[in-house]
């Protein structure tokens, strides 16, 4: 039976010691493997010849689903691991439930654990290298094998429909990324909706999103410092815009500054709304600085994001009125009804603009 394929955390710990005792080499690497592929396999081969024995940790099903989205593992845990079982290269496979593998680094205590090509030694998560450093596990990055990847096999083998798709950065209630959903369900839009992806576990972006059956990720920022993202963070953002093929990315009111290896991966298509028309009043608390500033109007500005805050090219602005005895609340009010017109229509622009 397939189970019979898979070994306890508990009893690899114990194999890891006999082989200590000889003096050998255990090698761990994980991932989710939900599709094999060449790249995959010359991965494992070049991480078997780094010691003695390869134990492969693989993401249960239920937390496959949490990392990649609803429509993955494409191939059930058993059978994952019949699969990799059945590779010279591979001596004993473990499932585990957590979305990272910490827990398992740190029963088993490998001798050496090594990650793709896509990692470095500065976006491996925070807590696994802390891990590593702690239990002096020795960190090996393996080359990756260009053109060889699951989400490009899938898109190959997939029913397109054909329609650019959308991916929606957030981080507050959603009411931008809502009109956009709705306006892209609707039909006014034509184009289908990748992923939306929140740094806030239970954000209103999220929330409705899950009501209109859009695919939903949750990514930790890595960080409390207000604004950043870890370098972590940013590569699993990438990596799962990636692995839902979107063609824009539309940021909603996400609060923190994206950077490598997004804005290369993106290039020319990410694009903010921002409550002032830039590059009047960047930043945080746009409306705020409107009336500190006393201007008779401000409005909002769509534009492509690039390095800075607020600094990319502008596609498109809207104007209103300050009006006299205007607080913070209502002219942010009245900016946002703009909002929620304007972007969904440049989005549209944008859209047949790039098909």
């Amino acid at each position: 039976m397939a189970e019979n394929y898979i070994s306890t955390r508990e009893e690899i710990a114990r194999w890891r010691a006999e082989l200590d005792s000889q003096g050998k080499k255990l090698v761990l690497t994980n991932g989710c493997f939900d599709l094999l592929h060449a790249g995959h396999v010359r991965y494992l081969k070049e991480a078997r010849e780094l010691g003695d024995a390869l134990v492969v940790a693989i993401n249960s099903d239920a937390s496959v689903t949490e990392l990649k989205g609803p429509n993955r593992p494409v191939y059930p845990e058993a059978d994952r691991a019949e699969i990799l079982c059945a590779l010279e290269c591979v001596d004993r496979v473990v499932v585990f439930g957590e979305k990272r593998a910490t827990k398992t680094i740190e029963i088993i205590r490998p001798h050496i654990y090594t990650k793709g090509g896509d990692y470095t030694a500065d976006n491996l998560i925070d807590e696994e290298k802390a891990l590593m450093d702690q239990l002096q596990i020795e960190i090996r990055i393996l080359s990756l094998v260009p053109g060889r990847s699951t989400s490009a096999t899938l898109a190959k083998s997939r029913d397109d429909s054909g329609k650019p798709r959308i991916g929606i950065l957030g981080s507050g209630k959603g009411s931008n990324s809502r009109a956009i959903i709705e306006t892209v369900q609707s039909g006014e839009i034509d184009a289908e909706i990748g992923v939306v992806i929140s740094d806030v576990k239970d954000s209103g972006v999220l929330q409705f999103a899950k009501q209109a059956g859009v695919p939903t990720i949750y990514i930790e920022p890595g960080t409390e410092k207000k604004g950043s993202l870890s370098d972590a963070a940013c590569k699993e953002i990438n990596d799962k815009l990636k692995s839902a093929r979107v063609d824009l990315v539309a940021l909603c009111g996400f609060l923190r500054i994206l950077r490598e290896p997004v804005l290369t991966g993106f290039e020319g298509k990410i694009i903010n709304i921002h409550p002032s028309l830039l590059p009047l009043f960047p930043g945080r608390n746009a409306w705020q600085q409107a009336l500190d500033a006393g201007v008779t109007e401000t409005g909002c500005t769509i534009h492509y994001v690039d390095a800075g805050i607020d600094t990319g090219k502008i596609i498109r602005q809207g104007k209103v009125p300050v009006l006299p005895g205007d607080d913070k609340k209502s002219l942010q009010h009245r900016v946002n009804e703009l909002e929620l017109k304007l972007y969904p229509q440049v989005i549209a622009e944008v859209l047949s603009e790039k098909s």
